[in-house]
């Protein structure tokens, strides 16, 4: 699968880089208790820190917000994934356990402050291009709702739109039936890029560990 950045996210957003991971012969499933405990431990420790410091201080979800910015979305309406998943635990309103693949997106998420995406390599179409949304494009999310995708960063096959950092498709959800799997990491340009290597390729790792089958990884960006 090739995957590439638009021109015109570069434009607006220099440094710009995503992870991208592709993963073979996967088994998703029930998460291992190690993953659920680390999980709701680290939230436990989230919610005490935001006791003392609100969402938007932080460096990794204020990097976000300012690219939202840039994108033309205003991160005030427009909050991308892992602010949303911050505010949830600041209300104590934990994240529960959904399976092994979005349990472990959902800790990477919070570990590193940045939005991740975890997509069924079977239901996408040809190549992938990251761009920025059009009037015209939306789709049906994962918060059930039709999102209208004008200027938000988005991913897009042959077909359709599919993800975003804000909100992903239903179309490309990753289920228990998933043996083939494209995640989509999306790293704040201010990390270095050994920094960026290292982190995609300990969450294909740890992936790899829990869900078994193969994996390959690539830093792509502007």
């Amino acid at each position: 699968m090739e995957i590439q950045v638009s021109r015109s996210i570069c434009d607006l957003i220099p440094g710009f880089s995503v992870g991208v991971i592709e993963y073979k012969d996967i088994q998703v499933g029930e998460s291992p208790q190690m993953l659920k405990g680390r999980l709701q431990l680290f939230q436990e420790s989230i919610y005490f820190e935001l006791l003392e410091k609100n969402v938007t201080e932080l460096e990794g979800i204020k990097e976000w917000r300012a690219i939202f910015k840039s994108a033309g979305k205003d991160p005030n309406r427009y909050r991308h994934s892992a602010e949303a998943l911050y505010r949830r635990i600041a209300k104590q309103n934990y994240l529960q356990s959904i399976h092994s693949a979005i349990d472990l997106n959902n800790f990477f998420s919070l570990e590193y402050q940045i939005p991740i995406g975890i997509y069924d390599s079977d239901k996408l179409t040809g190549n992938v291009t990251i761009k920025l949304g059009e009037e015209s494009e939306e789709y049906t999310g994962l918060n059930g709702r039709t999102n209208n995708l004008a200027n938000l960063i988005i991913s897009a096959d042959e077909q359709e739109p599919f993800g975003s950092p804000f909100v992903d498709s239903e179309r490309s959800a990753v289920t228990a039936s998933t043996t083939n799997a494209l995640h989509i990491v999306y790293l704040r340009p201010s990390t270095s890029p050994e920094s960026m290597q290292k982190m995609t390729q300990s969450l294909m790792n740890m992936f790899i560990q829990i869900h078994g089958g193969t994996g390959t990884y690539r830093i792509i960006g502007c």
